[in-house]
């Protein structure tokens, strides 16, 4: 079964979506593929989340089963081991897989990333340290990557 329930949030309204035990997504628009229904995962999910934008969490510890093709996925795994508070370049993650070559389709699966946040695409920066690519706004990008900075330490 697949479940879905709407937060509001400091970053704004999100919908939070479970199937079979796992989260498979968090939207900032309308879900309505499921079943409307607040689950124990679900709650635990926004708690997390919540946690993480006051700056009290690092890691997320429920399940993910993020939806796409097994680059994608290649690539999603890869996003989880970058360190809160830092950043990789596209390059930098296109040589971790093998291909430096593949910086755009690294760009292309972040930008189909199911769980912002939770799977941190925004962690990934152009090779010159700028702010680029965020399919949910660069100021978002930037809101995301300054809490963790500021909170790094703690």
């Amino acid at each position: 079964m697949k479940y879905y329930y709407p937060y509001s949030t400091s970053i704004g309204e999100v919908f939070l979506v479970e199937e079979d035990g796992a989260l498979v997504a968090l939207r900032f628009t309308s879900v309505q593929d499921g079943t409307l229904q607040e689950t124990p995962l679900i709650q635990k999910a926004f708690q997390e989340l919540e946690e993480y934008l006051a700056g009290k969490r690092k890691q997320f510890t429920i399940p993910l089963r993020p939806k796409g093709t097994l680059f994608q996925q290649k690539v999603w795994k890869e996003l989880q081991k970058i360190p809160y508070g830092t950043t990789k370049s596209y390059q930098a993650v296109a040589i971790l897989l093998g291909d430096k070559n593949k910086s755009r389709a690294i760009g292309s699966a972040n930008h189909r990333n199911p769980l912002p946040i939770f799977i941190p695409c925004h962690r990934v920066i152009g090779k010159n340290q700028q702010l680029i690519g965020y399919a949910f706004g660069l100021s978002l990008k930037k809101q995301l990557l300054d809490l963790e900075k500021k909170n790094q330490s703690l």
